[in-house]
């Protein structure tokens, strides 16, 4: 129980759906609420994929270019630590989304994939995790487990976005900035750990 609380607290801090409350709201602020809602259905149904595959798909990307685990897991957390440095300095999404894909999504209509799933949502920070976690827990039960966590993630996110227009007006930016850096702090302290664990492992005279 401890291993599906500790990676939904993960998720909650690399995807930080508080934070992108505000990308949403801008990006759909001319439909209307019943577009809104498919929207945001959209998104977290395509992000609740991408993680399920990630998680599926992890072990077997790893073995196919010959990556260890511990290798994969220190990459993975200096990849958290770089997001989590832009989230304590208040940015909201720059450090998922280059300004290629910024362009891009103008033109397109399922605005519910790309950006806000893709990359904003389900991003590097967030599938890294994911495949660390399904790597280091492969068993039947805690792959099962993992994805239930998953869809219970995307539900609660879902929930945040319907209500998104109403929680961005209560908080207001100020609120959200330190939502968002707090996110940042934990999502820090979950890539110094995987870093440690997997130095650990690589280096056992380190320990």
């Amino acid at each position: 129980m401890a291993i599906f609380l500790q990676f939904f607290l993960g998720l909650v801090a690399a995807v930080n759906p508080v934070g992108i409350m505000p990308i949403f709201v801008s990006l759909t602020n001319h439909m209307t609420v019943e577009e809104k809602r498919k929207v945001a259905i959209t998104a977290n149904i395509s992000v609740a994929i991408s993680l399920t595959v990630s998680l599926l798909a992890g072990q077997i990307l790893l073995d196919m270019f010959s990556i260890s685990l511990d290798s994969f897991r220190v990459a993975g957390g200096l990849l958290l630590l770089s997001i989590a440095s832009t989230m304590m300095s208040g940015k909201l999404g720059e450090d998922k989304q280059n300004k290629q894909e910024k362009s891009e999504y103008v033109s397109r209509q399922q605005i519910g994939v790309v950006p806000l799933a893709m990359p904003l949502m389900a991003g590097p920070g967030a599938i890294s995790s994911t495949i660390v976690y399904g790597s280091r827990y492969p068993g039947m039960l805690d792959t099962v487990g993992i994805i239930v966590t998953i869809v219970l993630f995307c539900t609660g996110a879902w929930l945040l976005f319907r209500s998104a227009p109403l929680i961005v007006r209560f908080l207001g930016q100020t609120g959200i900035n330190v939502i968002t850096r707090i996110m940042g702090l934990i999502l820090g302290a979950l890539g110094v750990e995987f870093i440690a664990n997997g130095l650990r492992n690589l280096f056992p005279g380190l320990a």
